[in-house]
């Protein structure tokens, strides 16, 4: 692998060594796409329908009403945007609702608390668990804890997320809310809570979603807000028993079908050879959605709209997908590569904005390393707007997964989240935390990428063994 990394540096050592290096596209393209690019610096197209989305919809848990209202907003905004081809693709799922959410200290000072049930919970009975409350720093202590000490109890993790530009923290804290729930009823706990996966110290709780298995045991799981999480460490503190109790009403209702909306931008030359990008268009129900994902959804169908309307219809299709029920259960993502895997090696290069709306600093790929040289002219596009190249190792959105697993080459254009986890899965997801000017900096990126990746009859690899 070493040697195949150093092949691929220098390759793209090559490529950038010279300012007068052959061109892989026009003149004309690179004018035009330059143009673009200045040009949507200054366009509000994406916050016209972010604001849209979350104001004429609102929140949109997928299976609830708020799914189907999204769902039709999207086709008919594609339709308004000009896209050459509009389709709705089926998606069936278990529905998930939530329900009464209260939370208590009981002993040895009585304390109401902030909480929300984290996504695919089981409900508690209707009048709550009550219990004692046996505390971990993380989930490794979790795992590793004496069975006894935890049968009959509330486990209670509140290890805390750290901030990082990149969002790194998140994946090393959110083990937490993924798992807890079945290591505690594995051990014989009778419920979980845990320290909301942020980095904020607003007392709104952040949700997400758990691991369920219907034939693997779990217990009723909610998350403190960070505030009440640091009252009860500091109760535990005083070496008493604290006593809790918690209700949480949330449960699985029925299978429901929504859809992946999917708006295509056809290709002049190679209409059946598609470059996938978008967002998703369900969101949690706590808040309204706007940096997850209703920003991620308008970035992108900002970008078809700009293309097609000041440069014309690209050589390849431009396809933007609206993915259904990402946040409980990539079930879109899953169903659309159902649909389409006979058809992956059509499928040349992808990328999906799911990171909220702050500014884009750096550009990733993950292609095929004789590939590399085909992302000079877009570095050179890109660079003007604070951008720097990443590396050959990204992984672009979660619900790219199936198709990047089934060999499609992908990018990845990376924002600024040091805020996006004050914010993530919360009330406060909503559009006052979006910056217009910071917006339009997210669109000039997507349109200098799609632009350029859309009008060139270059492969980007498929099946990326070299690239591993």
């Amino acid at each position: 692998m070493k040697k195949l990394l150093l092949i691929a540096i220098l390759i793209y050592g090559t490529a950038m060594a010279s300012d007068h290096q052959q061109s892989h596209y026009s003149p004309k393209l690179l004018s035009q796409v330059k143009q673009l690019r200045d040009y949507a610096l200054n366009d509000m197209l994406a916050y016209e329908l972010t604001e849209s989305l979350t104001t004429e919809v609102g929140a949109r848990l997928a299976g609830s009403e708020g799914d189907a209202k999204a769902v039709a907003w999207a086709k008919a905004k594609f339709n308004l945007l000009g896209f050459d081809r509009v389709t709705l693709e089926p998606v069936t799922f278990r529905r998930w609702v939530r329900g009464e959410e209260t939370a208590e200290i009981i002993s040895p000072y009585q304390q109401p608390l902030t909480i929300t049930a984290l996504g695919q919970s089981t409900p508690t009975p209707k009048e709550g668990i009550t219990g004692q409350v046996i505390h971990f720093s993380t989930l490794e202590e979790l795992k590793t804890a004496n069975p006894e000490e935890i049968k009959g109890k509330i486990t209670f993790i509140s290890n805390r997320m750290e901030r990082h530009k990149d969002g790194s923290g998140y994946g090393t804290a959110v083990a937490a809310r993924s798992s807890a729930a079945q290591v505690t009823a594995a051990k014989g706990g009778i419920g979980t809570l845990i320290r909301s996966i942020g980095t904020d110290n607003n007392r709104t709780p952040h949700t997400g979603v758990m691991n369920h298995d219907d034939n693997i045991s779990t217990v009723p799981a909610g998350a403190l807000s960070n505030p009440d999480a640091d009252l009860l460490v500091n109760i535990l503190k005083r070496d008493q028993a604290v006593i809790l109790r918690f209700t949480l009403g949330s449960d699985f209702d029925g299978e429901y079908t929504s859809y992946n909306v999917i708006g295509d931008m056809l290709g002049s030359e190679q209409p059946d050879e598609y470059i996938i990008i978008g967002g998703h268009l369900d969101s949690w129900d706590l808040g309204t959605g706007a940096i997850d994902d209703a920003s991620g959804c308008a970035i992108t169908m900002a970008t078809a709209k700009l293309i097609k309307e000041h440069i014309g219809q690209p050589k390849r299709t431009i396809r933007v997908i609206l993915w259904a029920n990402e946040e409980y259960g990539l079930s879109g993502a899953k169903a659309y590569y159902e649909a389409h895997q006979g058809e992956m090696k059509q499928h040349i290069l992808g990328g999906e904005s799911d990171f909220g709306a702050g500014n884009i600093y750096a550009f990733g790929t993950r292609i095929d390393n004789k590939a590399l040289p085909l992302i000079n002219d877009i570095l050179n596009l890109l660079k003007p707007l604070g951008i720097d190249y990443a590396g050959n190792q990204s992984f672009s959105g979660a619900d790219l997964t199936p198709l990047r697993e089934a060999g499609m080459a992908v990018f990845s254009l990376a924002q600024d989240g040091t805020e996006y986890f004050d914010y993530h899965h919360t009330a406060n997801d909503t559009l006052d935390k979006i910056d217009p000017q910071k917006l339009a900096q997210n669109v000039a990126a997507w349109v200098v990428v799609t632009a350029l990746v859309a009008n060139t009859t270059e492969n980007f690899g498929f099946n990326l063994q070299d690239s591993e």
